[in-house]
């Protein structure tokens, strides 16, 4: 399993394979860089795919989380990816990600734009606009942020007692996914199982509530002009709740978006239909 180190004591895992154009696809919420199994192999026919893991997730590096959690924030999370991108000879690269992945990557691009030649969003709204919009639905739908955003070691005790119940309810909820969809459970639950994974989940989540929407505010106003996707998975909480094009135009110029069958973990559900979503957004931006 390769690594780079990004900052003294960090780490990133990842995996690199095919050639062309570099693209790097992030995961999300609990997941790691295992949910790309299926969909790499079909991109990396037309491009250099990276795949990583987030600071806190899988094999990446878990440091303990400053008073602020600060170093788990979106921005900590994206210049990790692009350092990661740097060390590997990739200054320019489309970036695709899920959930967290999202958000970092959504971080990232504003953070360092010229780095960016497309931008990929799943299943997600800004955290502010979510923040924003919460309401009782979204807050029985979303549980899991205020839960893991208390503080420690409150959520950290309590999932560690049956980690596999905990982050296995989450992947059921969000879509009416079945186990049965998930061909990756046993890395995730490899992954979860450790103490230092738990803990670098709540951290994510702490920084979200008050780091995150720090930077989203000092960011209020600037807008994105790479070509932009966003894909949300059809049954999921975010088409339910929102428009997708009138939550993202005023921010992504350029923008396109799209429905992919399943709920919010629709690259686990439909990884086939996620990796032609992706072709096709993609291909005609190398041609």
């Amino acid at each position: 399993m390769p690594t780079a180190v990004v900052e003294d004591g960090i780490s990133i895992a990842y995996d690199e394979v095919g050639s062309g154009c570099p693209l790097l696809l992030l995961h999300g919420f609990p997941q790691t860089r295992a949910m790309w199994t299926e969909v790499a192999p079909v991109l990396a026919e037309r491009f250099r795919v990276v795949t990583a893991d987030l600071r806190g997730y899988g094999a990446s590096s878990k440091p303990a989380a400053t008073a602020d959690a600060a170093n788990y924030s979106f921005r900590a999370m994206g210049a990790d990816m692009v350092r990661l991108m740097s060390s590997l000879g990739h200054e320019r690269f489309h970036l695709a990600g899920h959930d967290r992945g999202a958000r970092a990557a959504y971080r990232l691009a504003l953070d360092a734009p010229g780095r960016v030649a497309s931008l990929t969003l799943m299943d997600i709204v800004p955290t502010d606009h979510l923040v924003e919009a919460w309401n009782y639905d979204l807050s029985r739908a979303y549980f899991h942020w205020s839960f893991l955003a208390q503080p420690a070691p409150l959520p950290e005790h309590m999932i560690g007692a049956d980690p596999d119940h905990f982050f296995e309810a989450c992947l059921s909820g969000w879509g009416g996914a079945t186990q049965q969809a998930f061909a990756q459970i046993d890395a995730y639950r490899a992954a979860w199982r450790d103490p230092a994974a738990i803990a670098g989940m709540t951290n994510d989540y702490r920084a979200a509530v008050s780091a995150d929407l720090e930077l989203d505010a000092a960011s209020m106003g600037q807008v994105l002009e790479c070509p932009a996707l966003v894909l949300w998975g059809a049954d999921g909480v975010m088409a339910r709740h929102f428009d997708a094009r009138q939550v993202w135009a005023p921010r992504l110029s350029n923008l396109d978006v799209g429905l992919v069958p399943g709920g919010h973990f629709f690259i686990d559900q439909s990884p086939g239909e996620t990796a032609e979503a992706l072709r096709r957004f993609l291909l005609p931006l190398d041609a």
